[in-house]
């Protein structure tokens, strides 16, 4: 804040000698770049870099009004990044980096980081779960009545557990299917992958729900031979996988927003009762609406 306040008591007669750029576009400028991931006196001292050829480092601190003290840090950071070179004459001399360089190679760079340390912190939390899970199993010091149902708020958990189901299933999934979706089955990669291996798979889709994205997506669903009904509407969402497991999801009756509730659960009777409450409806599902394809293009 402190150092926002002193460039701003910068006259407009300084500023031009400093930068050589309008008050207004250096200060536009200035902010984006900060956004872009420079810190204030990264972004000040580049700006003034790009409007001259060559500066000593102290010099440009004068005119940047980065502290003495900080400048050859703020240097050495806006090379590391590809803002800024040096060469070696008789004392360091820096210059700018065209922007049209500097720029996307910044960010390729960032993008390439972050990617590593999500593939890292990937690997920690695949193992932190492996060694989570067995002190919750111990913790749980047995199963309980009901620790074949779970209940599931969270959108993102929804999902996790969906795409492990799918990713286990053997033999059979089925699922009603309309939205809000924590995963959209029409645009999972795991249903056709299932597929793939032979798996049955039956998706029941609520009419009216299908927009144009989701119709030219049946197509390829039922080349790989997906089968996909249409009932007029659907009491709930509902996966059943391998008939013995799978998860439902009521919609909250007393919240405007549209949310689901998830039960996941891992029971045989259950599963079989979830099974016929799908074949029920899919014997009554909507002729040619989506198993005759040619109706809908």
């Amino acid at each position: 804040m402190l150092e926002r306040l002193a460039y701003s008591r910068v006259s407009a007669k300084q500023f031009k000698m400093t930068t050589d750029l309008p008050e207004t576009d250096f200060q536009r400028f200035w902010r984006r770049l900060q956004q872009l991931g420079l810190n204030a006196y990264e972004a000040r001292s580049y700006l003034v870099l790009i409007g001259h050829q060559r500066f000593k480092a102290l010099e440009l601190a004068a005119r940047a009004h980065v502290p003495r003290q900080k400048i050859y840090e703020v240097l050495d950071s806006l090379v590391e990044k590809g803002f800024a070179q040096v060469v070696q004459e008789k004392t360091k001399l820096f210059f700018a980096v065209e922007p049209s360089l500097a720029v996307p190679s910044y960010l390729l760079r960032r993008s390439q980081a972050l990617q590593r340390e999500l593939t890292e912190q990937g690997r920690m939390a695949d193992s932190l779960v492996t060694d989570l899970a067995a002190a919750y199993s111990e913790g749980k010091g047995g199963r309980g009545t009901l620790d074949y149902l779970r209940i599931v708020s969270d959108t993102e958990q929804t999902a996790v557990q969906y795409r492990r189901m799918l990713s286990d299933v053997r033999n059979e999934y089925l699922e009603f299917s309309r939205p809000p979706y924590a995963v959209d089955p029409l645009d999972e990669k795991l249903v056709k992958q299932a597929r793939l291996r032979g798996v049955t798979c039956r998706l029941l889709i609520e009419s009216g729900t299908l927009d144009q994205p989701h119709r030219q997506r049946l197509e390829e669903y039922a080349a790989a031979g997906v089968e996909l009904g249409q009932a007029e509407s659907l009491p709930m969402k509902l996966a059943v996988f391998d008939g013995e497991r799978g998860m439902l999801a009521l919609l909250d009756p007393v919240i405007t927003k549209p949310t689901w509730t998830a039960v996941v659960f891992e029971h045989a009777g259950m599963g079989e009762a979830m099974k016929g409450l799908f074949e029920n409806y899919w014997r009554r599902k909507l002729p040619d609406k989506i198993t005759n394809l040619a109706a809908l293009t």
